[in-house]
C-alpha cells in the first residue's frame, strides 16, 4: 500500500512518451517516492510519497522541464485556460511564420524563379536565405531546439531531438551548399531550406490541433470545479449576509432559496424542498429534503426555501473528494498504459540508432548523389518517427472515459480498475442495500403463547437499541412508531452472523438466527415451520429466546429496489455470471434471488468469510467485482479484482473499493463495464494506429519502397504525417464523450 501524501504538479515542455519516460524515471529515483505516474495528456504528473514539493521540482528541473506545484482550487479558475489559450495562438503565429516563408520558397524554386548556386547572385541570394531560415526556424521552433539541448543535458532523448536533429541537419547541410557550393559535388548541390520550415509549421499546427482536441477531454473536471457556488447566503446575528464561499465555516447556518445552487455541504434545520442531485448520481429524478436530511455542495435547489447548518467545507466537502478522485483516476495509468511507456521509454533512441543505419546504407549503397538521398532519406525518418501519438494514445482515452463514467455518477479509483472492469465474468452481489433498498420493516410479529406481540417487540427493541445493522433498526423503529419504552440491557454481545446476546434485568435473552438457537440448545418446536414459510416470501427471520425458551418470532423485510431485477437482467445480457452472497437463511435469500432472477446463491456466510468466496471464484479463473454497502462488504470488496460500493453504504466501504457509485443503482456496474469496455477498445484503436504509424511509417521513411517502385517519402509529407498521427489520436479518444451506456 502506498504511504505518504500525494501530490500533482504541471509540468511543462513536455511534448512525446520520451519525456514521461524522463520525468517518470527522474521522480521515481527520488528516496520516499513510492509512486509517481506521469500523464502526457494533461502534461502533469501525480506523486505518492514522503517528500516536499520542493524536491520534486528540483528533480524536474534536472530532467529538463519546468514544474509548479498544483493547488486545490476552491472555484472555477480561468487561469489555466487562459495560458493554454495563450499558448495555442502563439503556435499558430509560428506555424504561419515557417509555413509562409517555406511554402514561397517552395513555389518560386517548383517555377525556376531562384538563382543558381554557384552564380554571384546566387551566392548572395543563398547566404541570404540561409540568414533568413535560420531566423523564422529559432522563432517558429525555437522550443524543439532548447528542447533537445534541456534533453541532452539530462542524457535524454525526446521527440524535440528529432525534430531539431531532422530540421537541424537540413539547414546546416543546406547552407554548406549555399555558402560553399564547390565543396560538394555539383549532383548533390540541393538545399532543405524550404523543407525544414514547412516540416517546423507542420509540427506547430499539429500540436496546435492536438491542445485544442485535448482540452475537451477535461471537460468533466471544468463541469465538477463549475458546480462550486461563489458565494453563500450566511445567517448571522439574525441577519442574512452573502459572503465568499472561503468565509464559510463549519457550523455556520444558511439559506438557500428556490432555483439555487447549494453552497456546501451541511445537514437541513428548518424547511423542506426537492433537490436535482444528478450532478452526482446521474439520477434526473430530484430528492425530496426535509429536517434532519443532507445536502450536498453544488446540488440545485429546486423549489421551497430552507435553512441548514454547514458540516463540510472546503476540501472535506463531497464535491471537493469527487474532483480530486477524477483526477487522480485520469492521472493514473493501467497496466497497458505503463507497458506503452516502457516501449516509448526506447523509442527515441531506438529510431536514432534507424536513422543512422539509414543514413549510412544511402551512402554506401545508394544511386548518385548519395549524400543528397542519404540525408533526405534520415531526416524523413527522425521527423515521421516522433513517438507522440504513441504517448497520447492510454492517457488521452482514459482521461475521456474517467470524466464520462462521472457524468453517469460512477466515481473510478484509478486507471487499473477502468481496465479491469472491461475483463470481468462474474458479479457478486451483496442483498441488503445493494439488490434491496436496505431499509427493512418488520412485517411478522409470532409470540408464542404467554407472550404477547407488544412484549416480544419491547425485548427485541430493547436489545438491538444500540446497533447499526438495518434490521436493527427497523425493530427499533417499529417499537418507536407504536409508542413502546424500550427498556435498559446489560452485558449486551454481538455474535457476528449469527444475532446478539444480553441480559434484561433477570432475564437471558438471545436474540437471532436459527444457528444461534441451535447452538444454545433451545428448541424451536413448531416455529421452525412458521420460520420457513415467512422465509420463504423473501422475509428475514429472528427467532428470540429467554432463559434457554424460544418466545417468538419477528420477521423483517426488506423490500427489493426497483430496478434491481432489470439491471441483474442487463449484467447476464453483457455475458457476467451473476452471484448474490448474503448472511441470510438460505430459505430468504433464495426467495429474494428468485424474485430478481438470480440463479445462483451463497447464503449464511459470515462477514469474515465472503473474501474467501470471492478467493475461491477468482481460483476458479474467474474475473471477479464484489458489490456491497456495509462494514462487513470491505474485506471482499479488498480482495475483488473490482469492488463496487454503492454510494449511500458506508465510507469504510467505499474506502476499500475501486468503484462507487453515486446513485444506489445497479445499473452503475453495468454502466461502469459498458464505460471500461468502450475506453479499453478505444485505447487499443489508438495504439493499433500508433503503432501500425510508426511500423510502416519507418521502413518507408527509411526508403524500403525505393529498390521496388523508385518511390522515398519527402520529408515535409513525413511531417504532415507525424502531425496528423497525434490529432487522430485525440480526436478518436474525443468520441468516448458521445458514448452512451445501455440504459440510456
Amino acid at each position: 500500500m502506498n504511504t505518504g501524501k500525494v501530490q500533482r504538479l504541471s509540468i511543462k515542455g513536455m511534448r512525446c512518451a520520451g519525456c514521461v519516460a524522463a520525468v517518470e524515471n527522474a521522480l521515481r529515483a527520488l528516496p520516499g517516492v513510492t509512486e509517481a505516474s506521469v500523464n502526457l495528456a494533461e502534461r502533469s504528473a501525480q506523486v505518492t510519497g514522503a517528500v516536499t514539493g520542493e524536491v520534486l521540482l528540483e528533480a524536474i528541473a534536472r530532467a529538463g522541464y519546468e514544474a509548479v506545484l498544483q493547488e486545490e482550487e476552491e472555484e472555477p479558475d480561468d487561469t489555466q485556460e487562459c495560458i493554454e489559450q495563450g499558448h495555442y495562438r502563439k503556435l499558430l503565429r509560428q506555424s504561419g511564420a515557417a509555413g509562409a516563408v517555406g511554402v514561397i520558397m517552395f513555389l518560386l524554386d517548383l517555377v525556376g524563379a531562384m538563382p543558381g548556386l554557384t552564380s554571384a547572385t546566387g551566392q548572395v541570394f543563398w547566404s541570404v536565405i540561409s540568414v533568413v531560415t535560420l531566423a523564422v526556424m529559432l522563432y517558429a521552433g525555437g522550443h524543439f531546439y532548447r528542447g533537445a539541448w534541456k534533453a541532452l543535458r539530462a542524457h535524454n532523448a525526446t521527440m524535440d531531438t528529432l525534430i531539431a536533429l531532422g530540421t537541424g541537419t537540413a539547414w546546416g547541410y543546406s547552407t554548406v551548399v549555399a555558402f560553399m557550393p564547390a565543396a560538394v559535388p555539383e549532383a548533390a548541390r540541393h538545399v532543405y531550406f524550404e523543407a525544414a520550415l514547412i516540416i517546423i509549421a507542420l509540427v506547430n499546427v499539429g500540436a496546435a490541433l492536438e491542445m485544442r482536441a485535448r482540452g475537451k477531454t477535461s471537460l468533466a473536471i471544468k463541469r465538477l470545479i463549475g458546480l462550486r457556488p461563489r458565494t453563500a447566503r450566511v445567517v448571522r446575528n439574525g441577519r442574512e449576509l452573502d459572503v465568499a464561499i472561503r468565509a464559510v465555516q463549519s457550523g455556520d447556518t444558511l439559506r438557500v432559496r428556490p432555483g439555487e445552487r447549494i453552497a456546501v455541504d451541511g445537514r437541513l434545520i428548518e424547511g423542506h424542498s426537492n433537490v436535482d442531485e444528478s450532478m452526482l448520481s446521474g439520477e434526473p429524478l430530484p430528492v425530496e429534503k426535509q429536517a434532519g436530511d443532507e445536502v450536498v455542495g453544488g446540488t440545485i435547489n429546486l423549489t421551497g426555501s430552507f435553512l441548514y447548518q454547514a458540516t463540510r467545507i472546503g476540501k472535506a466537502s463531497v464535491l471537493a473528494q469527487i474532483i480530486e478522485m477524477v483526477r487522480r483516476a485520469q492521472s493514473s495509468k493501467p497496466a497497458i498504459g505503463r507497458l506503452v511507456d516502457k516501449v516509448a521509454g526506447i523509442f527515441v533512441p531506438v529510431v536514432l540508432i534507424i536513422a543512422v543505419c539509414t543514413f549510412l546504407v544511402w551512402y554506401d549503397f545508394g544511386p548518385q548523389p548519395r549524400i543528397s538521398y542519404a540525408l533526405a532519406a534520415t531526416i524523413t525518418v527522425l521527423v515521421i518517427a516522433c513517438p507522440c501519438a504513441l504517448g497520447l494514445a492510454t492517457p488521452i482515452s482514459i482521461m475521456v472515459g474517467v470524466g464520462k463514467a462521472a457524468e453517469y455518477g460512477i466515481l473510478i479509483r484509478n486507471g487499473g480498475a477502468l481496465q479491469r472492469a472491461g475483463a470481468l465474468t462474474t458479479v457478486v452481489l451483496d442483498k441488503t442495500g445493494t439488490l434491496t433498498r436496505g431499509r427493512p420493516t418488520v412485517t411478522a410479529l409470532l409470540p408464542c403463547p404467554g407472550v404477547t406481540e407488544q412484549r416480544l417487540l419491547q425485548w427485541t427493541a430493547s436489545i438491538e437499541r444500540g446497533s447499526e445493522h438495518p434490521l436493527a433498526q427497523a425493530i427499533v423503529a417499529a417499537a418507536e412508531q407504536r409508542g413502546i419504552e424500550l427498556l435498559a440491557t446489560h452485558e449486551f454481545a454481538a455474535i457476528p452472523g449469527h444475532g446478539v446476546r444480553a441480559r434484561l434485568a433477570d432475564l437471558a435473552l438471545l436474540f437471532g438466527n436459527e444457528k444461534l438457537m441451535n447452538d444454545n440448545g433451545v428448541e424451536l418446536g413448531k416455529l421452525t415451520a412458521q420460520a420457513g414459510e415467512l422465509a420463504h416470501q423473501g422475509q428475514t427471520v429472528m427467532f428470540l429466546a429467554c432463559d434457554g425458551r424460544a418466545v417468538g418470532i419477528v420477521g423483517v423485510a426488506d423490500p427489493l429496489k426497483d430496478d434491481s431485477r432489470a439491471a441483474v437482467a442487463r449484467l447476464k445480457e453483457i455475458g457476467l455470471r451473476v452471484v448474490m452472497i448474503t448472511g441470510d437463511h438460505r430459505a430468504t435469500a433464495e426467495a429474494v434471488a428468485g424474485q430478481v432472477g438470480i440463479d445462483e446463491v451463497l447464503a449464511e456466510v459470515l462477514p469474515q468469510d465472503k473474501a474467501d468466496h470471492v478467493a475461491q471464484f477468482q481460483q476458479g479463473g474467474a474475473v471477479v467485482a464484489m458489490v456491497g454497502d456495509g462494514i462487513n462488504d470491505a474485506p471482499a470488496l479488498a480482495r475483488a479484482d473490482v469492488g463496487f460500493a454503492i454510494g449511500a453504504g458506508t465510507d469504510v466501504a467505499m474506502e476499500s473499493a475501486d468503484v462507487t457509485l453515486m446513485r444506489s443503482s445497479l445499473h452503475g456496474v453495468a454502466d461502469a463495464i459498458a464505460i471500461s469496455r468502450a475506453t479499453l477498445g478505444n485505447i487499443k484503436q489508438n495504439l493499433f494506429g500508433a503503432f501500425i504509424y510508426n511500423t510502416l511509417g519507418i521502413p518507408v521513411a527509411a526508403g524500403i519502397l525505393y529498390p521496388l517502385f523508385g518511390l522515398l517519402l519527402n520529408p515535409v509529407v513525413a511531417g504532415a504525417a507525424m502531425a496528423l498521427s497525434s490529432v487522430t489520436v485525440v480526436t478518436n479518444a474525443n468520441r468516448l464523450r458521445h458514448f452512451q451506456t445501455g440504459e440510456d
